[in-house]
């Protein structure tokens, strides 16, 4: 009995081998000619790559100025309207001048006194009626008093307040008889025909910024408006809290959309030039080294590649593949080389158009 029961046992036993040695996995059916095995894949392409970085930064007019007085006097007239835009010298506040007037008549009745008196003297220096030292001394009294002219016709000057540049004027801040001096704030003048977008760029990226890169600037004002600019100059140094550079951009502004003060958004961007791309779900990592499984002829080839940087669901490929070539995308753990396979599908982007 005992002999028949172990005799049962070695002969199931040997059934049970036979017949899971005869079960090929899938991988070996791919691999020696039996059912091919599906998937899907992508072609490998050139894509344009373009470095970019965000950052906020605040618009500021190309030229901006208070406009003060450099006299102490009372305001006569006002020349200019609030919001109007102004040429270079154009005239925009006329201010009291009276005693300025008397001054600089003062100061021409001594100058003209005192080069009477000094021609008078010289005449005499030739007969030695006059000592060369108090020559001298009428001779610097003449200087002092042409310098007093010059003072007061400047002073006069300064009573007519002229447009240092081109631009639109803002809210005026006085009326005529107001008191003004050096303090006040008469105005303000801004030339916006262009905006300055000062931003500031993290250290790790002072290397990739240039001047004349373009950027894209957007406003919350304008959701639906992308103002396009070029780095115009780059601060010379970093701040030692932030570990940021200062960067600064020009914007054409000629409709006068952007105002001085605006907050924006920026894009930086550089065109690093053609690469191979492919999706990042064709990678297959083996320790330290990455492979890819190109279908050539329905059949697997396992090859190494040298990765560069990735892009969101992209990788781009520095050594081992060249456009045109297709990889496996989807099904990447059911092969190995020399796997014949039968593509059901490509990806498009990160997405598959197959269904298993």
């Amino acid at each position: 009995m005992k002999s028949r029961t172990r005799l049962f046992l070695t002969c199931l036993s040997l059934f049970i081998f036979v017949a899971c040695d005869d079960e090929p996995d899938s991988n070996a059916r791919g691999s020696r000619g039996g059912d091919a095995i599906k998937v899907v894949t992508a072609r490998v392409e050139m894509q344009a790559l373009v470095d970019e970085i965000q950052a906020l930064g605040t618009a500021n007019a190309n030229e901006s100025v208070d406009i003060r007085s450099r006299v102490t006097s009372l305001v006569e007239r006002v020349a200019f309207k609030e919001g109007q835009i102004v040429k270079a010298g154009q005239l925009l506040i006329e201010l009291e001048s009276s005693e300025i007037v008397a001054g600089l008549a003062l100061a021409e009745a001594a100058l003209s006194e005192s080069m009477s008196l000094y021609k008078r003297n010289k005449s005499l220096s030739d007969t030695q009626a006059i000592s060369a030292s108090n020559l001298e001394q009428l001779l610097a009294s003449v200087k002092v008093n042409e310098a007093l002219v010059l003072a007061a016709k400047a002073r006069l000057a300064n009573t007519r307040i002229r447009a240092p540049f081109s631009g639109r004027i803002g809210l005026r801040r006085v009326s005529p008889g107001s008191f003004v001096d050096s303090s006040t704030i008469i105005t303000t003048l801004d030339d916006v025909t262009s905006i300055k977008l000062d931003f500031s760029v993290p250290e790790m990226f002072v290397t990739v910024v240039k001047e004349g890169m373009s950027i894209l600037a957007r406003s919350i004002v304008f959701p639906d408006r992308v103002f396009k600019g070029r780095v115009a100059s780059i601060d010379t140094r970093l701040d030692p809290v932030s570990r940021a550079v200062l960067v600064r951009a020009i914007i054409p502004n000629a409709d006068g959309a952007l105002k001085p003060g605006m907050f924006m958004t920026v894009d930086l961007q550089r065109n690093r030039g053609d690469v191979l791309v492919v999706p990042e779900q064709a990678i297959v990592p083996e320790g330290t080294t990455q492979y890819v499984f190109v279908v050539a002829n329905d059949v697997v080839e396992k090859r190494t590649v040298i990765l560069g940087r990735r892009i969101p669901g992209f990788v781009v490929i520095r050594e081992g593949l060249v456009a045109g070539e297709s990889i496996v995308t989807e099904g990447t753990g059911k092969v190995r080389q020399d796997s014949r396979v039968e593509v059901i599908g490509q990806t498009s982007g990160t997405e598959s158009n197959a269904d298993f």
